[in-house]
């Protein structure tokens, strides 16, 4: 079939295979070229197969020479559908894997539920061993609890009022206003059970008791911070609770492996980019299309795999102490928050409308990285011909 991008609000429903294996082979080579001495040898990443998740698992494989195995939900394709982005950046992934001489296993399934944790201790007790590095990165806007079934909806709503600001339009590239009303105690309780850090406990606490994390392991799970402009519906609402929730488990959990193995728990504040969980949040595609274009301008725009690379290299695998904020987390959104690019920011914020958008911001780049995600937009690719979905 012939496949092209099909897009329905934040969400491009189609993906190609050939483009999503074209944009995991150029993240592997810029992992092998920027490789980082002293790095993890065997790699648990739990959603592993797009954004921070999948290039975590890249830089671990190719940047240091890790056997892995990657835990994602996904879907191949059938009945003339194509598969989702990433079941083929995954296969994309082991395809490379086996090419290059690294273990690459993968469990795809539920990795809330307890059945896909047994799985995962099963695999790496057979293949790979105690891990040395874990790497909790879901993005997922529901979970069902495994103790008591319940299935708990993420959100993103402000908290104590309304909230009123520019949004970016993504389907007609139109600059519009958005209206979000507040989020109820029902709204912060679901939002922290999704995407706070009980999960990332229960797996960690599955592998101590299965004795698979290696002396002196580390684990990391991934946040976000942001700029002034989005704090009302990002840190100051539901989703900022869950991550400060996020933020004490890693301070809860650093102390328990710390007298279980000698290891350590952060959480690494990296940089907005385009991922499929970004493009949903409300303000957010448009200040990032502003950021990409500063950014770009100062030299300092990184995507995916250079923040990580960046954070292995320079946060997690130093010589001597590792360097954390006052509130024990590991920032690689320096470079977006420095305070002239912040600045610049707030000043090109209220200039920016619909006429104007393509001149005062990036979204022309932010339109590219959203169809790279699914594997469209290479030059490299011919998406003419015929491919096997």
């Amino acid at each position: 079939m012939i496949v092209k991008p099909r897009i329905r609000g934040f969400v491009c429903i189609t993906s190609h295979p050939t483009g999503c294996e074209a944009n995991v082979r150029e993240q592997a080579a810029y992992a092998k070229e920027h490789a980082i001495e002293g790095g993890p040898k065997k790699v648990l990443v739990v959603g592993s197969s797009t954004g921070y998740g999948l290039s975590s698992r890249i830089t671990a494989a190719f940047g240091c020479g890790a056997d892995t195995l990657g835990v994602y939900f996904e879907r191949p394709g059938a009945d003339g559908r194509t598969g989702t982005a990433g079941w083929y950046n995954s296969k994309a992934f082991g395809k490379v894997a086996q090419e290059s001489g690294v273990k690459a296993i993968d469990l795809n399934g539920d990795a809330f539920s307890n059945e896909i944790k047994a799985e995962a201790i099963r695999l790496l007790k057979e293949e790979i061993g105690p891990v040395d590095l874990f790497i909790y990165s879901l993005a997922s806007p529901r979970r069902t609890d495994p103790t008591d079934g319940e299935t708990y909806k993420a959100c993103l709503k402000p908290i104590g009022g309304v909230y009123v600001n520019k949004n970016l339009n993504t389907d007609k590239a139109a600059v519009e206003e958005v209206t979000i009303n507040p989020a109820t105690d029902e709204d912060i309780l679901h939002t922290q059970k999704v995407m706070g850090g009980e999960d990332w406990t229960l797996w960690t606490d599955a592998l101590l008791d299965a004795g698979l994390l290696a002396e002196g392991a580390k684990t990391v799970a991934y946040s976000y911070v942001g700029p002034q402009v989005t704090q009302p519906i990002y840190r100051n609402g539901t989703i900022g609770e869950a991550k400060k929730h996020l933020e004490q488990t890693s301070s809860d959990l650093s102390a328990k492996l710390a007298d279980a193995c000698g290891g350590s728990a952060y959480v690494a504040v990296n940089k907005a980019v385009v991922t499929q969980a970004s493009s949903a949040i409300p303000v957010v595609p448009l200040y990032v299309s502003i950021l990409f274009k500063l950014m770009k301008e100062a030299g300092s725009h990184e995507g995916c795999i250079e923040q990580i690379v960046r954070l292995f290299r320079d946060r997690l695998y130093v010589d001597g102490e590792i360097p954390v904020d006052e509130e024990g987390r590991l920032r690689v959104d320096d470079w977006e928050m420095e305070p002239a690019i912040q600045e610049k920011i707030k000043n090109v914020w209220p200039q920016v409308t619909t006429e104007n958008l393509y001149d005062l911001t990036d979204f022309a780049g932010y339109q590219a990285e959203f169809l790279k995600l699914f594997g469209f937009g290479l030059d490299s690719i011919d998406y003419e011909a015929e491919v096997d979905a």
